[in-house]
Parts: structure tokens; sequence; C-alpha cells
């Protein structure tokens, strides 16, 4: 079942099979239909059995902190973030870290101990691999360490490890100068296409060095929506009876993979080759999205192994009377409703020791001695329209010492995101989330 859904998700209707009437109220597929191959363009990502369950887990930790960040802010806002770049970030920290620091990361992180060369070969294959999936679609992951020169140089071998594999060249800086501030939030801004114009508001002079990630994305959709048949509608509240506010819907007929379950029904809407996808979940009738991530969060409905299947069901091919809104979110974890912001979020997932100066095991990093987490900050942003989707994530972390298918005739259902929902966005092939969040017209 599961190859088959992979097919499936890989699968698209040709743009001119797609097209929405101009008729609000008659929206109708056209009788024929175009099955469009597609498995041929990609370039999927080759991950050892070890990487898979590295990315499935991992997978976990992303639903996890998706769960934490909603149970934490009840401001009703919505929200965007990407867990993969903090697990980049505390990737290059835990290349420095031993003992009980060491088991902590990769615990929590999803790599169970699999040891540091384990997990920077991991974060190699995806920062090599992923943006080479499909051609039609950017993708830029980057890493940087910038080093307080006044007060710390690092180990010659940590050095190499970066460069090898997270492709990060550390850049000395002197901290006490204004330019350290303006280059590091400029290498933000260069690397998210000026989605994350700055990072950092200030220069902590004690700070030794800071690590950064930042994840860049860009794609069309498989099946471009278009902009002739985008109204202006009401968006429901969450009880989907209150409504909030008038929201630009996008309209379109396509064929993709859809599911239905009692909490939610789900859509997975494919970018460029098919490949990449943007999975959409829209609570039902007496849910709401703290329900959807509640049990996406304890299910692997959204997860590389199993993601096809919640509670006896499956996602497949239909015919879907499809609307979503047009919409841009931004959200910085300094806003969380969670004391000490991300550090205080990690550790609610259970790490601890690499943010305590007294006994945080990093001793690889720098020459002149261990260091300890002592900042931690992410800022995200999404752009969806009617051609596609464009997101970035920044995250900074501050250390101190211390196949083809023949014509089927498909099931039909209409997916109208017309009230508050949850979506993630991932590549299939190996399984990997890239950015979850929720939408709530806020």
């Amino acid at each position: 079942m599961k190859k088959n859904m992979f097919l499936l998700s890989a699968l698209v209707l040709s743009s001119a099979m797609l097209s929405c009437s101009s008729s609000e109220e008659d929206v109708n597929l056209g009788e024929a239909k175009v099955i469009v191959d597609m498995l041929s363009e990609p370039q999927p990502v080759q991950l050892t059995q070890e990487q898979r369950v590295f990315a499935y887990d991992n997978n976990e930790f992303t639903l996890g902190f998706l769960k934490t960040v909603n149970d934490a802010d009840k401001s009703g806002k919505s929200f965007i973030y990407s867990p993969l770049s903090i697990t980049y970030v505390l990737g290059m920290v835990n290349a420095a870290a031993t003992g009980t620091t060491e088991q902590e990361l990769e615990q929590t992180l999803g790599f169970h101990e699999g040891g540091i060369k384990a997990v920077n070969e991991y974060c190699k294959k995806l920062i090599e691999g992923l943006p080479k999936v499909d051609d039609k679609v950017t993708l830029n992951i980057a890493n940087a360490l910038f080093v307080n020169q006044n007060k710390v140089t690092l180990k010659a071998q940590y050095q190499q490890d970066m460069q090898q594999y997270y492709d990060a060249k550390a850049e000395n800086l002197d901290f006490n100068s204004p330019t350290a501030l303006s280059t590091i939030n400029s290498w933000c801004n260069d690397h998210t296409n000026s989605m994350i114009p700055k990072i950092l508001d200030t220069i902590d002079p004690d700070v030794v060095t800071y690590l950064l990630n930042a994840i860049y994305f860009k794609a069309d959709w498989a099946s471009k929506f278009d902009q002739k048949n985008t109204k202006t509608e009401e968006f429901l509240s969450e009880n989907h009876e209150k409504i909030f506010k008038e929201v630009p819907m996008m309209h379109q007929n396509v064929l993709i993979s859809y599911l239905k379950s009692d909490t939610y029904s789900a859509v997975i809407i494919p970018y460029g080759s098919g490949l990449w996808n943007m999975t959409v979940l829209l609570p039902e009738e007496g849910k709401t999205t703290d329900d959807v991530i509640k049990e996406i969060a304890e299910s692997s409905v959204l997860n590389n192994r199993g993601w096809c299947e919640t509670g006896g069901n499956t996602f497949q091919a239909y015919e879907i009377d499809l609307k979503l809104p047009r919409f841009e979110t931004n959200s910085d974890t300094d806003e969380l409703k969670i004391d000490g912001g991300l550090i205080g979020l990690m550790k609610k997932m259970g790490i601890n020791l690499a943010f305590d100066p007294d006994f945080a095991e990093i001793p690889n990093m720098c020459k002149q001695g261990g260091v300890y987490i002592s900042m931690m900050r992410q800022k995200a942003a999404i752009k969806v329209n009617e051609e596609g989707s464009e997101a970035a994530a920044v995250t900074v972390a501050g250390a101190n010492f211390a196949a083809a298918v023949g014509p089927i005739e498909y099931p039909k259902a209409t997916f109208h995101a017309n009230r508050p929902f949850v979506y993630a966005i991932r590549e299939a092939s190996s399984g990997v989330i890239l950015f979850v969040g929720k939408y709530t017209g806020q």
C-alpha cells in the first residue's frame, strides 16, 4: 500500500486538465483526463536504513515540536516553524558534545545515540540530496559559524567537521564592532531571499560563537491555481460557525491524494514534479486544530513510515474540489508564550544539559574550554499563493563558555479550507518534514 500511495502522490494531471471553470457555482473537471508520469525527472534522496530511521524519528521530534508550540501558545495566531532548521543547529552543537549532553541531544532529536559521525553524515546527506530532488523546486540549506575572535579559537577538528558535514566555514568577527551584527544579519537575508532579513537584534560580546542554519524553499504547485478563480470568501472560526473574516480563496479542481478520518480530512498538494508536497489537514465538524495536532503528534500520518494511513484510513487518489486561502505568516520563537523561549521549549522536549553553564558537556568546539548554549532563536516565514509557496527559516544558537497509471474513474470529494487548518511541507522520497504550521486567519 505504501508503494502505491507514494506513486499517487508523485502523479499530477496536466495543468490544462486541472483549471477551474470561471463559475464559482459550476466547477467541473473535463471528461478527458491526462495522467502525467513525473517519476522520471526527480532524483530521490538515497538514505541508508539507519538514515531512514533517523528521518522517521526526527519527524517525531518535528511533530512533538508542533504540539509543544501549539499547547503553549493560545493566542489563536497563525504560525510557521522549521524544526529541521533547529536540528541542524543542534547537530552542529552535538558534534562538539560528549557524555550525557550528547545523549540528550541525539535522543531528543530522534537519533537515538547514533553517534556524532552518523548524525553528521545524515545531515550532510540531506544538505547534498534534498536540493537535487526536483529541478523545479528551489531549496537551499546553509549553515554558518561566526566566531568571537577576541575570545575564542575553534578546534581544528571541529572546524574540519563543520566544513565537511555542514558546509559551514567558520568566520572570525570582532563582536565589539557594530559591523558584526550587520554581517550576521546580512548572511540571514542573503540565504533566505530576504524573507528573514535579520535574526539578531544585538550582539552579545560575551558569546563566543553564533551557530546558524538557514533553509529557503520555493516551489510552484504541480497544478497552479488560476488567479481569475480566486474570490474573497468567508473564513470561519475554529468552531466552524462564526464568520471570522474574509480571505482571498484560491480554487481549482484537481486529482490529488485525499484522506478522511473522524478528526480531519487531508489532502496532499504536490509541488513541481511531485516529490515535494504540502499536506493540509482540515478539522472535521466538532473538531479543532488542537485535536488535529494532538492526533498527528501521536500517529504517523505525516511521517515517512505509514504516513499514508491513519485509523485504518488511507490516502487515495480523488478528484478534489479544492479551495485554499492565499496567505502569509511570520513567526518568531522569541514571541512564544513559553518561559525561556526556544531554549525553554527544547527543555520541555528533553534537552537540558546543553543549556546549563555548570553541567554542559561540549568540550570539542573551542580550544579555550567547554561551552554551553546561552541563547537560541528561530524566525520563519511562508507565502502561499496561486503560483505556489515560498518559505524560509533561520535558527541561531549562541555558545558561551562554561510509475505510469492507466485511466481510472476516481471518487470525488470537496476540500474547502475555509476554517483554521494545519499544514506541513515535506519531501516524499526521504520523508523529511521541512516546515510545519497552522493557519487561523490571524
